[in-house]
């Protein structure tokens, strides 16, 4: 098995491309190994020590480290529990994955919800995925989107100027009832 590297835009993420699919529906976050009893390649993970979050995609595994770890000592131990993972056949989230989707939304703005969810879907999540994250919808009141960040995308240094240049200024072009975007936690 070959396990393929990448840098993302957050210096404290690494996205890990193990060639074969990790997740067949969604997303599944984990901030903190208390919140990865259910997935057995996320514990292994964890287990390296030094990790401070995995994020599974379809196809890639973003693992997030403490900031006095180096790479170079946390990159190769990651690999190998990667490894030993696949090749044992465990599901990578025991049960049912939780829906990494976006929240619904129900009232006399549903409308501009399923258009900030549509240009999310199509134009933003994708391109987010490259760098080993996700955005979904959170909520909309009074013209603000609330959008959760996941994966590489949490805490990431430029995160901030995705959310304000990027996304906001692609939601106020095609929606103008959308006047802010905001992060939640």
């Amino acid at each position: 098995m070959f396990i393929q590297t990448e840098t993302t835009p957050n210096p404290a993420t690494l996205k890990f491309l193990p060639g074969e699919i990790v997740l067949e529906n969604g997303t599944a976050d984990f901030p903190a190994a208390e919140t990865a009893a259910k997935s057995p390649l996320a514990r292994r993970i964890f287990a390296v020590g030094g990790v401070t979050g995995v994020f599974l995609g379809r196809d890639f595994v973003t693992v997030t480290k403490a900031e006095d770890q180096p790479w170079d000592h946390l990159k190769p131990s990651i690999l190998g529990a990667i490894m030993e993972h696949f090749q044992s056949g465990a599901p990578s989230v025991e049960g049912e994955a939780e829906n990494a989707g976006h929240a619904s939304h129900d009232g006399p703005d549903s409308d501009i919800v399923v258009q900030i969810k549509e240009l999310l879907d199509t134009r933003v999540r994708p391109a987010v995925a490259q760098d080993g994250g996700d955005i979904t919808f959170h909520g909309f009141d009074r013209g603000v989107v609330y959008l959760h960040m996941q994966g590489a995308c949490a805490g990431c240094p430029s995160s901030t100027l995705t959310l304000k240049m990027g996304i906001e200024n692609l939601l106020r072009h095609y929606i103008p009832e959308v006047v802010e975007v905001r992060p939640v936690a």
